[in-house]
């Protein structure tokens, strides 16, 4: 009962993806000035705009207790193609600056050292796109389930009226 919420989002998932977005704007695009120019950064820039203006024009109508069903369908639906475009746009850009990471060893320590400790960020980028592999078609279908419940709920609905 003293738990109040604005919206219904999970924390854990909104941080996860807050930090991958900060990661991929500063680790990446910000860090790498040679993907700055790339296709792919416009593909995951257009893809999260979208993304955003839909989610937030999502929320805002729910709160106002008048949501137009266009935004719900589009919330709902539209992320059948953003969110491939955001993932294809974020792993094309990884992979354009591997060779610049590389190169110039950003990010990463090699021993010795007195910490005795090293880090290689080429790697752990390669690791960082390794790792869509399981989890973008986990966080697809959780959508295309949501999808299904919540606009088969309204279809249901506006049967009734």
């Amino acid at each position: 009962a003293g738990e109040w919420r604005i919206v219904p989002s999970s924390v854990v998932l909104t941080s996860f993806q807050v930090m991958s977005r900060v990661f991929l704007i500063w680790a990446v695009t910000h860090s790498v000035k040679e993907v700055q120019s790339e296709d792919s950064v416009l593909l995951f820039v257009i893809a999260w705009t979208i993304t955003e203006i839909i989610r937030y024009s999502f929320y805002t109508f729910s709160l106002l207790n008048h949501l137009p069903y266009l935004i719900k369908w589009a919330r709902y639906t539209l992320f059948i193609v953003l969110y491939p475009m955001g993932v294809s746009g974020e792993l094309l850009t990884i992979y354009a600056a591997l060779p610049f990471v590389r190169q110039a060893g950003l990010y990463s320590i090699s021993l010795p050292n007195k910490y005795n400790f090293s880090f290689d960020y080429h790697a752990f980028l390669i690791l960082i796109m390794i790792s869509y592999i399981p989890i973008f078609p986990q966080l697809y279908f959780h959508m295309i389930h949501q999808r299904r419940k919540i606009l088969s709920h309204t279809e249901e609905h506006k049967k009734f009226e």
